[in-house]
């Protein structure tokens, strides 16, 4: 085989790899979205906005079930390209995401990350304490619900020989 042909099939290789492991929002659903705002300025003029499509990211503080609905409650986190939620120590907000669809408990787990794209309905107002919150409300057109990270191995990795870890 020659070398040139040899990287050919490396670089297939290499993208189906790469493709393969970015899995998260499909093309389909980012392509829909309209909104490219911050949280921030659509919770802040709710009304401006509404029937917006919106990609949020976040981790899940509670889902509830009814005979028609699923409703979870999210703290808003901010998203990396792939669309998984990365600075898990900085949110600005809280948001609902309903959804026609049976979102199981089991599965929906309070502290999963998720990622939604979802069409903006205004919002809902509930309590969080004595303090009355103003919840943006999102209806689902595609959640992403990301595996919880299982990393049991250094980030960074020097070999010589031996090799040394970092």
């Amino acid at each position: 085989m020659t070398i040139r042909r040899a990287g050919y099939i490396f670089g297939i290789f290499f993208i189906m790899f790469v493709t393969g492991c970015a899995t998260g929002i499909s093309q389909q659903s980012r392509s829909k979205v309209t909104y490219m705002g911050t949280f921030s300025k659509l919770q802040k003029t709710p009304d401006v906005y509404d029937g917006e499509v919106v990609m949020f990211g976040g981790k899940i503080l509670e889902t509830k079930v009814s005979s028609t609905l699923s409703e979870l409650t999210v703290l808003q986190l901010a998203i990396g390209n792939s669309g998984r939620p990365v600075n898990l120590d900085q949110s600005h907000g809280r948001f609902l995401v309903q959804s026609e669809q049976l979102l199981d408990p089991a599965i929906y787990q309070k502290g999963m990350l998720l990622t939604v794209v979802g069409m903006f309905k205004g919002s809902k107002v509930r309590a969080i304490g004595d303090f009355d919150y103003a919840y943006p409300l999102l209806e689902a057109i595609e959640i992403k619900l990301w595996p919880k990270a299982t990393q049991t191995h250094p980030r960074f990795h020097f070999g010589l020989g031996v090799g040394t870890t970092f």
